[in-house]
């Protein structure tokens, strides 16, 4: 477990820096950066911890590590990075990419309740079809994004303040703090997993906690320092893309490869990944940003959570 954060602290800060110098290089705004390549390179926990539960035939710890890492993301990560500085919040941020955030959330979780809405005659599990569906929407967010990349090119809001860096540096930086972020990730989960089994805690516990959290140190990482750097945009698409990205990409490969059971996971814990969501959204439109006090209220409402999934484990 140690080990593990030691090499995601360093991963996270060298993908910061490649990242940021990316974006200068091809003259795109930080925001589409954290949205892709640092949000895609901070999922690949999720995506193999996920992917690899639901072939070993344990698809509720792959669900469960889904909807935790999300709720993580928002609460946790965006809660704790404004605390450290307070985060800005653009414009396109709160009228197109929260919203797109929500949408998939609300995918994940219509999805996911096959008995309510079929009036208990079934069991809740996530099909082929779902799966198909969902990566589907991933398409689309992601010819959204390539969108806004292309119509932000030459434009005045590319981050000035970030040195010229080289390629190879920036490639250098980039696969390291991947490598970085993955392997420790790794190490982190297996340790924290394996304590947890020896207390005999559930499965599905397991993977709306320790795994969830575990497999989030990326993202908890990468958008601390990004905050502390003052590179807000990194930090809050780093969360977006990662909550996108773990439900159309994560959720929607796993899905299609074979029908998941959703097994004990609650309405209340979709429900929670929803409030998420939306108390982010509420606290953006403050002065456009997410401020200190506003980031301890997250932290604190995922403590609560934490109780109850701890009290009826």
């Amino acid at each position: 477990m140690v080990a593990g954060i030691v090499l995601i602290l360093f991963g996270a800060d060298k993908l910061t820096e490649g990242a940021a110098g990316l974006a200068r290089r091809f003259h795109i705004t930080e925001m589409v950066i954290g949205l892709t390549v640092v949000a895609f390179g901070t999922s690949l926990p999720e995506f193999m911890t996920s992917f690899l539960s639901q072939l070993h035939g344990s698809s509720g710890l792959s669900i469960g590590n889904i909807i935790g890492s999300n709720v993580f993301n928002v609460l946790v990560i965006v809660g704790c990075s404004a605390m450290v500085c307070p985060i800005v919040i653009g414009k396109g941020t709160i009228y197109k990419d929260i919203p797109f955030t929500l949408l998939a959330s609300l995918v994940l979780a219509v999805v996911c309740m096959d008995s309510l809405l079929d009036g208990g005659g079934q069991e809740n599990m996530l099909s082929r079809s779902d799966g198909l569906l969902m990566l589907g929407f991933f398409c689309v967010f992601m010819a959204y994004t390539f969108s806004i990349a292309r119509d932000t090119v030459g434009k005045e809001d590319v981050a000035c303040a970030v040195k010229d860096m080289p390629y190879w540096k920036i490639t250098l930086f980039v696969l390291a703090g991947l490598a970085g972020l993955i392997i420790g990730g790794n190490l982190f989960v297996d340790g924290a997993s394996d304590i947890a089994l020896r207390m005999g805690v559930s499965e599905s516990v397991i993977g709306l906690t320790l795994v969830a959290a575990g497999t989030s140190l990326p993202e908890l990482a990468t958008s601390i320092m990004a905050a502390r750097k003052g590179q807000s945009a990194i930090a809050i698409g780093n969360v977006i893309g990662s909550c996108i990205f773990n439900i159309f990409f994560v959720m929607g490969v796993c899905a299609s490869v074979s029908p998941m059971q959703v097994g004990s996971i609650s309405y209340v814990d979709l429900s929670v990944m929803l409030f998420s969501i939306l108390l982010l959204w509420s606290f953006s439109y403050t002065r456009r940003m997410v401020e200190r006090w506003e980031g301890f209220m997250m932290f604190l409402s995922y403590a609560v959570y934490l109780s109850y999934l701890i009290y009826n484990a």
